[in-house]
């Protein structure tokens, strides 16, 4: 079976999800560039919860998890199936380092996180989809070594899917039509990039050391997290390519990158 990619994608204003703009068109191709996987196993930064949980339900619910929005973002629906079964096995893969891991049938879904690009990726719904939730009282080295358990789920035909912002501080949105970017914003955008093509995690892990860019870029980690998953779920010497990338709002960035799809697509990186 083809090794499936782990993929990062700033997912940005939930707008997106009835505004196409370039960055869900490059999502779209995407979808068609890659091998079908046999379910998805997706991380976003709106399910951050004490303790982690999956989804486990048969049929998991579209989440609207936000206020404020035209009822057209509220009617969106995207009924992909879930799979019981990829989320037990997740609970095993992850036992060593979180035994405590809960199935989830009945509270959680897909939330907008999630769907807001997977409407993008595979407009059908046709394909499985669990979530795991991300757990507030890990640490950023936590997390990592928790997304290399997840590293043999690749290997199984199962698509490894994250979705935050790697540059996210809400307070800063400037919503003017073609507000320039913020100087921190990409400033700090450039560096995760940076080291990111050094393969230089150990760095991106510790954020909190890359200096003023870094905490006004990650005001709280919820939507930088993500990205940590991609990384850790990488294998080793494996390329990565970028998705996507600019900063929309002033403060939000579109950066996206992945593992493991072809430098046909996208910014290749070598």
């Amino acid at each position: 079976m083809a090794l499936m990619p782990s993929l990062f994608l700033g997912h940005g204003s939930p707008m997106y999800a009835i505004e196409p703009n370039q960055y869900t068109d490059q999502w779209g191709q995407l979808g068609q560039s890659m091998p079908t996987p046999s379910s998805i196993l997706i991380l976003s930064a709106h399910w951050y919860t004490p303790g982690i949980h999956l989804t486990a339900m048969a049929h998991p619910s579209t989440i609207h998890d936000f206020g404020g929005f035209p009822q057209a973002l509220f009617n969106i629906q995207y009924p992909a199936p879930g799979s019981p079964q990829l989320a037990e096995q997740v609970q095993q893969l992850i036992a060593p380092l979180a035994p405590d891991t809960q199935l989830d049938e009945a509270e959680w879904g897909l939330d907008h996180g999630a769907w807001s690009v997977l409407k993008y990726l595979y407009p059908q719904a046709n394909i499985p989809c669990v979530q795991m939730s991300i757990d507030l009282h890990r640490s950023p080295a936590e997390h990592f070594a928790l997304a290399q358990l997840l590293q043999p789920l690749r290997h199984a035909g199962v698509l490894l899917l994250a979705s935050g912002n790697v540059v996210h501080n809400l307070s800063q949105l400037q919503r003017a039509a073609n507000a320039p970017s913020a100087p921190w914003a990409s400033q700090f955008n450039d560096i995760f990039k940076a080291k990111l093509l050094a393969g230089d995690y150990a760095s991106l892990i510790n954020w909190h050391n890359l200096g003023e860019s870094a905490q006004m870029s990650i005001p709280s980690a919820e939507h930088y997290l993500p990205a940590i998953y991609t990384m850790g779920s990488a294998l080793p010497s494996e390329k990565m390519a970028l998705i996507a990338d600019g900063i929309e709002m002033s403060a939000i960035s579109m950066l996206s990158f992945g593992f493991g799809f072809g430098f046909g697509f996208g910014v290749g990186i070598n």
